[in-house]
């Protein structure tokens, strides 16, 4: 099994058993052992599944603004909680090829293998949900048959990106390409460097 195949494989799980209860407050139940990377698979497809469903209840136009701001909050440290775990995916990577010499002309790639798995437990996200379109019995037929399009592009893009990111490892582990771990440096949450918290 490649590496695409066991995160597309988790990240689907993460989905189906977030929509077992589908609330925002449920509590993550992670199947894996901690440390595991397939544990820090499953909790990064569990923050982006929750994130998905607070950025559906922020857009209810008729929100009460107090609930919209704590929401936008939340939001924001769920963002973080992302960012946070995809770097630690990344330095399992970092770790998993410490012994791999880079070949002298070795390249290094536009994204990290982790910013990669980013995107696709993203996409798993978007096709669970436009299938669901798919599946609608009170939407008109124009509406599954635009959405069931929108779901074939999107699993053509799950397989070309998956065909990527294990083509990028493979090169890794030959030494073809390298990578490195950049830190986000959000400013926004940080107080010593957003000029809105600072200058109180």
């Amino acid at each position: 099994m490649s590496f695409t195949e066991k995160a597309n494989r988790i990240f689907h799980q993460a989905i189906d058993d977030y929509h077992r209860k589908d609330h925002v407050d449920t509590p993550v139940s992670n199947p894996y052992k901690a440390d595991s990377i397939e544990h820090s698979l499953y909790l990064k497809c569990w923050i982006d599944t929750v994130q998905w469903h607070l950025e559906d209840i922020i857009r209810d136009p008729d929100i009460n603004p107090v609930e919209a701001l704590a929401l936008k909050r939340r939001i924001d440290r769920s963002n973080q909680d992302r960012t946070d775990l995809v770097e630690e995916i990344d330095t399992y990577f970092r770790k998993l090829y410490r012994n791999v010499e880079p070949l002298e002309d070795a390249r290094l790639n536009t994204e990290s293998p982790a910013w990669a798995i980013d995107r696709l437990s993203i996409l798993a996200l978007k096709i669970w949900h436009m299938q669901e379109q798919t599946e609608r019995t009170d939407a008109d037929t124009a509406h599954v048959a635009r959405c069931q399009a929108k779901l074939d592009v999107l699993k053509e893009q799950q397989k070309d990106l998956s065909t990527a990111i294990d083509q990028l490892l493979e090169d890794i582990e030959a030494g073809r390409k390298y990578m490195k771990v950049y830190r986000q440096m959000k400013m926004y949450n940080d107080p010593a460097t957003n000029p809105v918290l600072y200058k109180k």
